[in-house]
């Protein structure tokens, strides 16, 4: 069993479905988009460039997006928090995942597409 599933089912429910969820829409946006692991973590890259990163948050244990270019993302419901680089994009476990997640994908994988962010 690879690292990139020991992850999902080594989490609770419903931190387990919300993060499967989570790992299908990402990899849906673009076929170029692959994933491995990083700092024991899933990290999905655009043409091998780290994009976004899922994890947990420590105190509340609820599932979110990283985005590693986020200083370039304006979206309210990202959160910078003491970063200089990176954006979170939290999930509520227990409801629906919001549809503008695709919409801040999206915008993110542009940078990498338009060549803000560079590519190989």
């Amino acid at each position: 069993m690879s690292s990139n599933n020991n992850f999902y089912l080594n989490q609770q429910e419903p931190n387990q479905s919300c993060l499967l969820a989570l790992r299908q829409i990402i990899l849906a946006q673009d076929e170029l988009i692959t994933e491995t692991t990083k700092y024991g973590m899933p990290c999905f890259c655009y043409k091998n460039k780290m994009f976004c990163y899922l994890w947990t948050d420590k105190k509340s244990n609820d599932p979110y997006i990283l985005m590693v270019e986020g200083k370039h993302l304006h979206h309210p419901r990202l959160e910078t928090g003491s970063r200089a680089r990176m954006k979170i994009f939290r999930v509520n476990p227990n409801e629906d995942i919001p549809k503008d997640i695709e919409l801040i994908l999206n915008e993110a994988l542009d940078l990498y597409r338009n060549g803000v962010i560079k590519v190989k």
